[in-house]
């Protein structure tokens, strides 16, 4: 019995999952301007070299993932699928995908793999169990995918988008497997193109269902989504930018 009290809690401690990430330097990040980047409620930033996340631990996902998408990341690269793997940057440690195996929910991509093609490391990275969360089939594969191929169609024709993205978290959610991993109700996608003095911004809160309703009838203001969540949003730009920007409920800019 001690043996084994001992041998779990050095496990707790002390074991350092697998890594997909590239240590010995070789390898460029992909900057994200500090001023797209949002506030954590839980201070638990991870960076890695194609997206960043603030990870919440008591709902076992992250809060939110951001990423530069760039019209030179779209090509067709034919990818093995790797393993999901926890995260070996998280240091309470991200759930173990074992938690969703006979769940009935899909292991939704934040940061989609599809959108990481260009290179190996790039497309291993989005399988971290950090930048999953469950998600019902029909939602994952239907509308869910239709805004990841509207926001791949914006990169190509505007050359650049930055997205945040996540589930809205809060108390009372559905839980699954032995983690308690958190299921939400609702997920939303923040899009912005331009810069800090022109930057344009498009939000979208979607319930976690299947739907056939036009994407732009998921259009919410960036309040709003920062209502429901907690989470600041941009808050590095200046205030008057910040208020213009994340009131208005405006897809005008934007082509559907």
């Amino acid at each position: 019995m001690i043996a084994c009290i001992v041998g779990f809690w050095a496990f707790q401690n002390f074991y350092t999952p697998a890594t997909y990430s590239n240590t010995d330097g070789t390898t460029d990040p992909e900057p994200i301007a500090p001023y797209f980047l949002p506030s954590s409620t839980t201070g638990d930033i991870i960076s890695h070299n194609y997206y960043t996340l603030s990870y919440n631990e008591p709902f076992e996902q992250a809060e939110w993932v951001a990423y530069v998408l760039k019209k030179g990341h779209l090509t067709a690269d034919d990818r093995k699928r790797p393993y999901f793997i926890e995260d070996p940057k998280v240091k309470s440690k991200s759930a173990d995908w074992r938690n969703y195996k006979g769940s009935g929910y899909d292991r939704g991509h934040f940061c989609p793999a599809g959108d990481r093609r260009f290179s190996e490391q790039a497309y291993n990275e989005t399988f971290y169990t950090s930048n999953i969360s469950p998600q019902d089939r029909a939602f994952n594969a239907g509308i869910w995918n239709r805004l990841e191929q509207r926001i791949r169609l914006w990169a190509r024709n505007y050359g650049s988008v930055f997205v945040v993205t996540g589930g809205v978290l809060e108390n009372g959610l559905k839980e699954i497997g032995v983690e308690d991993v958190a299921v939400p109700n609702y997920y939303y996608k923040i899009v912005a193109k331009g810069d800090a003095d022109d930057m344009e911004v498009i939000a979208f809160l979607m319930e976690g269902k299947e739907s056939a309703r036009p994407l732009q009838e998921f259009t919410v203001s960036v309040d709003e989504i920062e209502r429901r969540t907690g989470i600041d949003f941009f808050e590095k730009l200046p205030t008057a930018i910040q208020q213009k920007l994340e009131k208005e409920v405006d897809s005008k800019g934007w082509k559907f």
